[in-house]
């Protein structure tokens, strides 16, 4: 089997249309036998899914996708995992330990909070979406508008590791003050000298936001065909009116209904991060 993952500095690159490289990843008895990264050769959103074709992928992770492009792909027979985030070879691995599934259901009554397809993040600021909103942050600082690269550690206030670039030996890349990160974040890169470390504390609302009890729904399972399947405590995605991804937590489920919670596993929570400015490009 061929996986194949849209791809950008190590994370699930989240414009499928745009994505200029996948990482493909050989599996044999479930398990990752090697892995390359290929270009897209320059083909745009309605080619892509024929590229993909070309090289045998059988499944494909990304995080957003059109609904031209899911069509062009279910066509060519290639199973879709939309609305992935992060770290690439961790999304793989959580495929393959089937706990990155994309459910295949519409919620015409739920838009995913701000923010949900503007980052490529995924726990904590090296692999969350967590975008604070896209657009004029009102940051400000030297290396505001700049790509930089920093390490990090990002801890909860009883010391609990959540993330960690240091432990995925690559430094995360982004562009500081453009809304890729949260805002916290790159509020504490923004006036950082290279190979200054800094220790920065977030409050939720500078982090991934309180939590919203109207990001909790709850729908009959006779509407959802698929959901019948799903488990408690497993992460699924569903698609909103615009036909995008978004990650959601199966919180409880009986004979009849099923509760999604679309709030981000860390929202309501402080963080801490420990940043280290790498380079400024």
């Amino acid at each position: 089997m061929k996986i194949a993952v849209t791809y950008d500095n190590g994370n699930v690159f989240q414009h499928f249309g745009k994505t200029e490289s996948f990482k493909v990843f050989e599996v044999e008895d479930g398990k990752v036998v090697s892995s390359e990264v290929i270009g897209s050769n320059g083909s745009g959103h309605g080619a892509l899914a024929g590229l993909l074709a070309g090289k045998s992928i059988d499944v494909l992770i990304c995080g957003g996708i059109g609904g031209g492009a899911q069509n062009a792909l279910a066509d060519a027979g290639i199973e879709l995992c939309a609305g992935a985030q992060g770290d690439v070879d961790k999304a793989v691995e959580a495929y393959l330990a089937g706990e990155l599934v994309n459910a295949g259901v519409t919620c015409d009554h739920h838009h995913h909070e701000d923010g949900h397809d503007c980052g490529s993040h995924e726990g904590g600021c090296g692999g969350h979406d967590g975008c604070h909103g896209c657009g004029d942050t009102g940051i400000e600082g030297p290396n505001v508008g700049k790509k930089v690269r920093v390490h990090y550690k990002g801890t909860l206030n009883d010391g609990t590791q959540f993330d960690s670039s240091y432990d995925r030996g690559e430094p995360l890349e982004f562009v500081c003050g453009a809304g890729m990160m949260i805002h916290g974040f790159d509020l504490a890169v923004a006036d950082m000298k290279v190979g200054e470390i800094k220790d920065a504390h977030m409050f939720p609302e500078d982090a991934y936001g309180p939590i919203d009890p109207n990001a909790v729904i709850t729908v009959e399972i006779a509407q959802m065909p698929g959901s019948e399947e799903l488990e408690e405590g497993q992460r699924v995605f569903l698609t909103n009116q615009m036909g995008q991804p978004f990650p959601v937590t199966v919180t409880s489920k009986d004979d009849t209904n099923i509760t999604f919670d679309a709030n981000h596993e860390l929202a309501g929570k402080e963080l801490n991060f420990r940043i280290e400015l790498v380079e400024v490009l």
